[in-house]
This record gives C-alpha cells, structure tokens and sequence, in this order.
C-alpha cells in the first residue's frame, strides 16, 4: 500500500508541472519542495514508528521475536492502527516473560545420561544443572535412562516441559537441546570423553576435577548421575539453586498436568484423600530380596529376577534378617494394621501410588478389607485416557507425584526415591503431613502384637506414640560425616529453601 500511495503522489506531481508551464515556476517549485519534504516526513514517521513497534514487540521476550517476523499484523493495519491494538494482545504475556539471560564465558558442554526411575533422575537433573552453573559450561538436555528394568522408552520432552526448563533457568546456566552441529558429529563418531564422576562429590569436586576435562575436551559426558552432588557442606547458592531447579524449572509437560489434576478432581469431589506409595511391586521384592509372605514360586521367581539383573549386585540375601533391620518395604498386611494402629478413618479414600502389586489381589485382601475405599488412577480414569501411557512407567509415576503433591496425607512403606523427594516437595508447599514409618521399630511391634506379648491397645498406642514426631515437621537434616548413605537425603529436607528458618528448627 505505502508504495502505491507514493507512485500516486510522484505521478501526480509530474503531471502538475507540464501543465502549468514555464510561468509561475517559483511558486510550483515552493509547492514541489513542500511536497517532497512532506513525503519525506511521512516516509520517515512511517520508519520510525514501524521499527518502534518491532523493538516493543520483540522487548516483550524472544519467544515473540519470530512472530513480529514472521507476518504479525503490520503498525499501519486497520486492524492494528495504533498501539492500543499492540497492548490488547498483552495481557496474555506476563506469564511468559523471562528471567534475562546470564552472560557468561563458555567453558564447554556438559552432557549427561541419567540413570534409575522418575524421581531419582529427577534429583540428579537438579544436581547437574546446578554443577554446570558453576562450572560455566553450557548443558545439554539430560538424556533419561532408555536401560533400567523399567525399559520406559521416553525423552526428556516427553515427561518434563523442555522449553520451561531451558527458559526458566537462563538467568543461571545456558542449556541446549542437543550439541552444535560440529560437536555434535565429533560425539557421533564416539569421540567424547566420558566417565562417572565420583558420588557425594562436593562442587569442588567438580571444579578441580570435571572443568579442567571439559576445557580440554570441550565436550564430556557423565554417564552415571545419581547422588553424585553430596547433601551437606555445599554453598547456600548451590542448595537454593538445587531447589529452584525442583520446585519450578522441573515442570511436567501440559498433558501429565491436565490428567493429573483430573485424577485430584476427581478424588476431592468425594472428600479427603490420602496417598499411600505401597511399593511392593515385583521389581522391589526382586531388588531388595524382600520376600515376608511370599510363597515358594513367588519366592524362586523374585530370586531369578534378581540374578538377571546384573547391576543389581547383592544377590545372596536373608529376608528376615533385612526386614528386622527396617530394610524391606512394609507387606500390603502390614500396612492395613498400621494404618488401623494410627485410626487412619476407614471411610477415607487411599490412593495407592504404585505399579502391579504383587501377588495382585491376593495379598491386597486384608488393606480392601480395613479399607474398602481404595482407588488407582486406573480406576478413576477410562483405559483411552491412560492408553498413551502404557509401557511408559516414568510417565505414570509423575501422575503419582501430582497426586501425591496434592494429598491430605502422604504415607510411603518405603523410603526409596519417591518417597524422599515427594516428602521434601511435600516440606516446600507448607510441610504438609507425611507420616515417615519407622519400619525397623513397626515389624518388631508388628511380630509382639502377633505373638500376643502386645494387646490391640499397645500395639496402637506404641505406634501412635512412636510416629507423633514423623510426621514431616521442620527439623533439621541428620549429618554424618563420611557416611553420606547412612544420613538424611537433601532432597528429603532440603532445610535451606524452607520455612521456619533455621532458628526455629528442631534437631533429630
């Protein structure tokens, strides 16, 4: 349109001039010169304003910048003819503004394959991130593990919210999806430096260590991730960036967020709820050679599993003398007497956060019984609503984790990695209640009560007595020098993001 408008105004003053003739030229040349000096005007408002608009419109964030590139409406649109167009569409915006990027020299790229289930890769994407902001490197999007028992075939992108991450995070560390083009074919061709770093590392560690091999490589891959990043003794900047990587980068994708609030839905419109995480899946019993209540073909089958699996390295294992030690998860039997010791109300709804249990519906009978409402995400939705689901464990898992986030109460019967960082999530929104089992301390009163040295009474009472301090109040994490294994996760009690402040903490 602008430059049919000025071929218009240019005809048009040529035709002028050849009819006036050579008498009262001054006057048309004052006229001409004006003209030419309003055009000039127009043309460079015109400049000006469009150049205004594309600076305001691609300040707003980069995410935008295509669009103003790519065909948004022009300044000098009916439609937009004004900036009172440009500032109706706004509104929409701050939820997406972004933190500005942090400026930084590139030491490198870290790559990083994470190992074990859902929550375990969980804490160490946020121990990597956190590694690679202090060693000025830029990081890759985590691989997941494809290998584990659970075989769960899914990408990064397919469980957390990849461009969150990577946007949420760039005032702090600058992640990629994947290598520039020419790193990228050097690591094809399987010329990568890669190793596992050493577990419980302090950042010092991984600056004296790990930075002066990525300098010199410029690309290396940590192949193994988890509780590679010790719990205490590190900087409050690297504990607060630990938990800002948990609580707000780490986001699952709108698909797992619209069925998860669903299933708490679904579960609120019949009052409260709690979420028990019974982990007495196959893989479990297998791992941990757990087998109390198992019959001799269960017991073989759970055997032979675990010798198939290499990486599982414990292979010779006494049952009764593990589960005296609080060692095994607590049975689905035990768990209903448990929860009846602690008049947990039976007309609650418990969801169970698990896979298959096993043994099925035969060792579920006593909790169905104490507790006949009893609900799994595959009974409160329709199978199609799962169907993208199946054969991907991790995903359904981070279903659990959102209900569980959201629940009255949060009983685990064992402390593996969901339990712990469910329970630390569970602190950051408010400490809600999270009944931590003492399952050494549970089986011995469980055993008493069965051998009638305690009445129903004791027995409740003792438990009751016994857990009133468990039930995920402010408390300071147990530090045991040297034993990292053996003393309080970070991810647990990350007691350095929370509040009351450390003041106000008791010590365990």
């Amino acid at each position: 349109m602008c430059s049919v408008e000025e071929k218009g105004r240019k005809g048009g003053m040529r035709m002028g001039i050849m009819r006036g003739g050579v008498g009262g030229g001054g006057d048309r040349v004052e006229k001409l010169k004006n003209s030419r000096m309003k055009l000039w005007m127009i043309r460079a408002t015109t400049s000006v304003l469009l150049w205004t608009c594309i600076v305001q419109l691609t300040a707003v964030g980069e995410t935008w910048g295509p669009r103003v590139l790519k065909g948004w409406p022009s300044c000098f649109s009916h439609q937009d003819s004004s900036f009172s167009g440009i500032e109706h569409k706004v509104p929409s915006v701050p939820a997406r503004l972004l933190p500005p990027k942090r400026i930084y020299k590139n030491n490198g790229y870290l790559m990083v394959s994470c190992n074990g289930g859902l929550n375990q890769m969980r804490a160490a994407i946020c121990d990597m991130v956190t590694i690679a902001r202090y060693l000025n490197v830029t990081l890759i999007v985590p691989e997941l593990d494809k290998t584990s028992f659970w075989a769960d075939p899914s990408e990064f992108q397919d469980i957390f919210d990849v461009d969150h991450f990577i946007t949420s995070l760039r005032d702090e560390v600058r992640i990629l999806k994947e290598l520039p083009p020419r790193l990228k074919r050097r690591v094809e061709t399987g010329m990568v430096y890669s190793m596992p770093p050493i577990s419980w590392s302090d950042i010092s560690y991984y600056r004296n260590q790990i930075l002066p091999l990525i300098q010199k490589y410029k690309v290396v891959h940590l192949n193994r991730t988890d509780a590679r990043l010790a719990n205490n003794g590190q900087p409050l900047d690297v504990q607060k960036l630990r938990c800002r990587v948990n609580f707000s980068a780490l986001r699952f994708t709108s698909q797992i967020e619209d069925l998860g609030k669903r299933v708490i839905k679904l579960l609120r419109q019949n009052g409260p709820f709690i979420v028990l995480h019974l982990r007495y899946e196959m893989d479990m019993l297998a791992f941990s050679g757990c087998t109390q209540g198992c019959n001799n073909e269960e017991v073989e089958e759970l055997t032979r599993m675990r010798y198939a699996y290499p990486w599982w390295k414990e292979k010779i294992i006494n049952s009764d003398l593990k589960r005296k030690d609080g060692l095994c998860p607590l049975t689905p039997e035990e768990t209903a007497l448990i929860l009846r010791a602690l008049d947990i109300d039976n007309s609650y709804q418990i969801y169970i956060a698990a896979g298959e249990i096993y043994g099925g519906n035969r060792r579920m009978a006593s909790l169905a019984a104490a507790y006949p409402r009893l609900v799994r995400k595959e009974t409160l939705l329709e199978p199609s609503d799962l169907g993208f689901f199946q054969n991907h464990s991790s995903q359904m898992a981070a279903l659990d984790y959102l209900v569980s986030l959201e629940s009255d109460i949060f009983i685990p019967t064992y402390d593996g990695n969901m339990a712990k960082v469910v329970e630390g999530h569970r602190r950051f929104l408010g400490y809600k209640q999270t009944i931590l089992l003492d399952r050494r301390l549970l089986v011995d009163l469980i055993d008493q009560y069965h051998s009638g040295s305690l009445s129903w009474n004791e027995f409740s009472d003792a438990v009751k007595e016994s857990h009133a301090s468990l039930k995920g109040q402010p408390t300071r994490r147990l530090v045991i020098p040297d034993r990292p294994k053996e003393e309080d996760y970070f991810y647990a009690n990350p007691e350095e993001c929370l509040q009351p402040t450390y003041g106000q903490l008791g010590s365990t």
